[in-house]
């Protein structure tokens, strides 16, 4: 019969994919106890686990690589590399180094080290996204102690210093441009093989600051087919498996996944500079269009959230958001756009078939363009679509929305695909980024996603719930919203 012909051949593929990347090996030589951890991943890396990337939450789930700070489950900045820190003035804090932590490649941690770190991220040609809108300096001040001075005040900055991208790397991993963290780490595991696209080898690091990993090692494969990763969950080829798609997890047993709110949401982004979008009617008239339900319900299987907003239920302070003044829709008849979004996510081609048919009975005409998001991001950061669909994180690498609503919305914003550029709304997310007070701070923000809602220029369609799979037997996986954290010091198996 056709169907389990099918299901057969994906299962053979996910295996035969797995093992390509080494997924299906056994402890190396080395390994003298446990056993190794076996992590799918969904995306291959962009830029060699680069740092100065979004390959760099590769770095901090698999435990390769640490930042001056991390944050708790509230987004409050705690000890990592720093064990304390100060702000002197309003534009000056001073960092701690923790003492005696060592790198993969056994070289020291110091001031010096880790000023030059974070100066070679804070002056990396695109800026790591956290760092929008922040001009900063870092120099030591002895060997322990890190003086960091930002050109305006930045309450924040504690918070901002956990990013995966603000990772602490030996020297020997930057040589000119290129930054390579193969061995040269401070986490619990040690990077030595990379293996392109397909995977990556890890050992455990016995000198790590805080005692050696129970795991003796991990090793990655990078499937981007969601069936393919469900599989290798089934079959028992995987320990644990990244972004398990809604589709999939009805043929899983209830045991082995997990869902938890995060703070990501699909969005669709309006092009406020060129096209039938420049007119804010036309826009309204979009927005008035779309039935989140729809999308909850057909694709996702209802293991998401519809949203209220741009900002879900993983910050649980979002319901109490200010009511939003909506402008009145123009017709929408006989108005042509291109909507566009990538396929690495897989449900995003499907929402996007459910906006098109929205939006066509609204009088649109619509033209549909997937691709991989490598090869569409330039295109989009460009404006060359009317429309673009996108899952996005919201708090972005600080814990805090400030960073995503100034990448994403303000006149120089590093992601405004949006093209949008509106006094109030710069000037709304620039008073909520000032603000020290926590509850003052989140009132701003809030303020400042009403401001932005009211223009028309995104429509948040609905806030995701991860999926992570965990085979029987795993035990202390780690289940982070903000896809930072996956492995950690007392993660393992017992098969």
């Amino acid at each position: 019969m056709p169907a389990p012909f099918r299901r057969t051949a994906t299962i053979s593929s996910a295996l035969v994919t797995l093992a390509a990347a080494g997924c299906l090996a056994g402890p190396t030589p080395n390994d003298t106890t446990g056993q190794r951890l076996r992590v799918v991943m969904l995306l291959p890396p962009r830029a060699a686990l680069s740092p100065l990337s979004d390959d760099a939450f590769k770095l901090s789930r698999l435990g390769i690589a640490e930042a001056l700070t991390t944050l708790d489950t509230d987004g409050t900045p705690q000890p990592a590399l720093a064990l304390s820190w100060s702000r002197t003035d309003n534009r000056t804090w001073r960092f701690t180094l923790r003492d005696g932590v060592r790198f993969h490649d056994d070289t020291t941690l110091d001031a010096e080290r880790a000023a030059h770190s974070i100066t070679r991220a804070a002056t990396a040609r695109p800026k790591p996204r956290i760092l929008d809108g922040i001009d900063l300096t870092v120099t030591p001040d002895g060997p322990a102690t890190l003086v960091v001075r930002t050109d305006t005040p930045d309450p924040l900055l504690p918070q901002r210093l956990s990013s995966p991208q603000l990772s602490i790397l030996a020297a020997k991993a930057y040589t000119g441009d290129t930054v390579d963290p193969r061995q040269a780490g401070t986490g619990p595991f040690v990077l030595t093989h990379l293996h392109g696209t397909q995977g990556a080898t890890l050992h455990r690091f016995t000198g790590h600051w805080a005692g050696p990993a129970t795991a003796p090692g991990i090793d990655v494969s990078f499937v981007p087919d969601g069936t393919a990763r469900t599989a290798a969950l089934r079959t028992g080829a995987a320990d644990i498996v990244e972004a398990v798609p809604a589709a999939q997890a009805t043929l899983l047993p209830a045991d082995t996944y997990r869902e938890v709110a995060m703070p990501r949401t699909n969005t669709l982004y309006l092009n406020t500079r060129h096209g039938p979008f420049t007119d804010p009617a036309v826009r309204a008239a979009a927005r008035a269009a779309i039935r989140r339900d729809d999308l909850v319900r057909g694709v996702y299987e209802n293991r998401a959230d519809p949203a209220a907003g741009l900002l879900g239920p993983a910050l649980p302070w979002t319901a109490d958001r200010p009511a939003r003044t909506q402008h009145p829709a123009a017709p929408a008849a006989g108005r042509k756009i291109v909507l566009a979004t990538f396929s690495d996510r897989p449900e995003l081609p499907e929402v996007a078939t459910t906006l098109a048919q929205h939006l066509q009975a609204a009088g649109f005409t619509v033209q549909q363009v997937v691709r991989e998001y490598a090869h569409i991001e330039a295109d989009a950061l460009a404006g060359h679509f009317d429309a673009f669909l996108l899952s996005r994180a919201t708090t972005l690498d600080s814990g805090d929305p400030v960073a995503y609503l100034t990448s994403d919305f303000t006149c120089h914003g590093g992601f405004n695909i949006a093209q949008l550029c509106d006094p109030a709304v710069d000037q709304a997310i620039s008073r909520a980024g000032a603000e020290a007070n926590l509850t003052t701070r989140r009132a701003r923000i809030l303020a400042a996603e009403k401001t932005i809602l009211e223009t028309d220029a995104a429509v948040p369609l609905l806030h995701e719930r991860v999926i992570q799979g965990n085979r029987p037997g795993t035990v202390d996986a780690m289940f982070d919203p903000r896809e930072r954290l996956l492995v950690g010091h007392t993660t393992r198996v017992t098969r």
